[in-house]
């Protein structure tokens, strides 16, 4: 089950659970849509992977499974995740 985490990794802006702007990757690194998709090109600073929108947990669900209060936040070596982002950004995330 998705922690459905609180804000941008790297921005710190927050997303709760019925955001539309929160993206993650396959190991829930999460960040918003302009830091996924402007700063990072699609790429994960962390694992190298793809960024999907992340679904919205039901209203009845969330209160039974709640989302998560832990914010992390861990700004990305832009640096680091230009490289990154520049060797995968056109390279289609299943060949990456």
């Amino acid at each position: 089950m998705l922690e459905i985490r609180p804000n941008c990794e790297h921005c710190g802006k927050d997303l709760p659970n019925t955001s539309g702007d929160a993206r993650i990757c396959s190991f829930e690194c999460t960040y918003c849509k302009d830091c996924a998709g402007e700063i990072f090109k699609n790429v994960c600073p962390s694992c190298g992977g793809n960024f999907v929108v992340r679904p919205i947990r039901p209203s009845k669900m969330i209160e039974k499974y709640p989302a998560s209060k832990e914010r992390v936040f861990a700004p990305k070596d832009l640096a680091k995740a230009e490289k990154l982002s520049n060797k995968f950004k056109n390279v289609p995330p299943k060949q990456r």
